[in-house]
């Protein structure tokens, strides 16, 4: 019985193993010097705890320094509680424009106002790994956020308990709701879609299940097999009357 169960699990990695691709083009001896060098990258949106720098080319005694607080907004001297989070610079320029134009056409003798929003500080990009991968947590990055294998990876890959056919992602949206995103994880580590390793939000969790065989193990385990143990072993004998033909 225990060989027709090693056999029967070398027969399954083997025909994991060959579900890899075999056509991918060879990596080249010397990466190019600045990988996607010529790709245009989204706008940056302000996150939570970001430092903005508010600059005021006609008016300097206005420039002010302000950190995005923990519901978005900001403040500033003559604009209170401006949204910014989830905002690009320029966007949250625009409605300060129209709050200061407003407090600076009072009779206080300044100019029309002109803001630019700078990123001072950028606070770091946080993902989060749970699930049947060997260290669990938080991760923080600085730069772009990472991809789904890149997340898997710093959190020391899936275990064998791990259902790589069906991990998925947690993210919530603007309303600050919850959604379940699937990830074609398979085709990332088959080599089958490049496109599949898809990047990460702000705060997305990624989370990696168990497989429906390891959890019917854990079932057995805990509910049966400590309660009514089973031998699966077996034992013979051999009579001597027959072996010695007496």
């Amino acid at each position: 019985m225990r060989v027709a169960l090693a056999a029967s699990l070398l027969a399954t990695l083997l025909g994991a193993c060959s579900q890899v691709a075999t056509d991918l083009p060879p990596a080249p001896p010397v990466p190019e010097e600045s990988p996607g060098a010529n790709i245009k990258l989204p706008a940056y949106r302000v996150q939570v705890g970001d430092v903005l720098d508010i600059k005021l080319f006609l008016n300097p005694e206005l420039n002010d320094e302000v950190t995005v607080r923990p519901d978005g907004m900001i403040s500033t001297a003559l604009a209170q509680d401006i949204p910014a989070f989830g905002r690009t610079p320029s966007e949250i320029a625009a409605e300060l424009d129209q709050a200061y134009e407003k407090e600076l056409k009072k009779p206080i003798g300044l100019s029309a106002p002109r803001v630019s929003v700078i990123v001072h500080t950028f606070a770091p990009n946080r993902i989060y790994v749970a699930g049947e991968v060997d260290r669990p947590g938080e991760f923080v990055t600085v730069g772009p956020n990472l991809t789904v294998s890149q997340a898997i990876a710093r959190a020391g890959g899936v275990k064998l308990s791990g259902d790589r056919g069906h991990v998925f992602i947690i993210r919530r949206d603007q309303n600050d709701v919850p959604h379940l995103l699937a990830v074609n994880y398979l085709a990332i580590v088959n080599a089958d879609n490049p496109a599949a390793d898809v990047r990460l939000a702000q705060y997305d969790v990624v989370v990696v299940p168990r497989t429906g065989a390891y959890e019917a193990f854990a079932v057995w385990n805990q509910y049966v097999q400590q309660f009514m143990p089973v031998s699966w072993g077996f034992s013979y004998s051999v009579n001597p009357s027959v072996t010695t033909g007496r």
